[in-house]
């Protein structure tokens, strides 16, 4: 599992969010988004360029954290 931190999240809307965004992202599943600690877990089935995780977390409002 795969850990990142997002900047922004602050409702259940934002979780829906944000793992829809991930789940859309071809070789990620089992996203879990954690607000209190405001970062998501997931599985990769193949590797994905923390590039693409970052366009599609950014194309909804959020910013991945460095």
């Amino acid at each position: 599992m795969a850990t990142i931190k997002i900047n922004g999240m602050r409702c259940a809307h934002c979780s829906g969010a944000v793992t829809k965004a991930l789940e859309g992202i071809g070789g990620i599943s089992n996203v879990k988004v954690d607000l209190q600690k405001g970062e998501a877990t997931y599985a990769e089935s193949r590797p994905v360029p923390l590039s693409s995780i970052r366009e599609a977390i950014s194309k909804i409002g959020f910013e991945v954290a460095d």
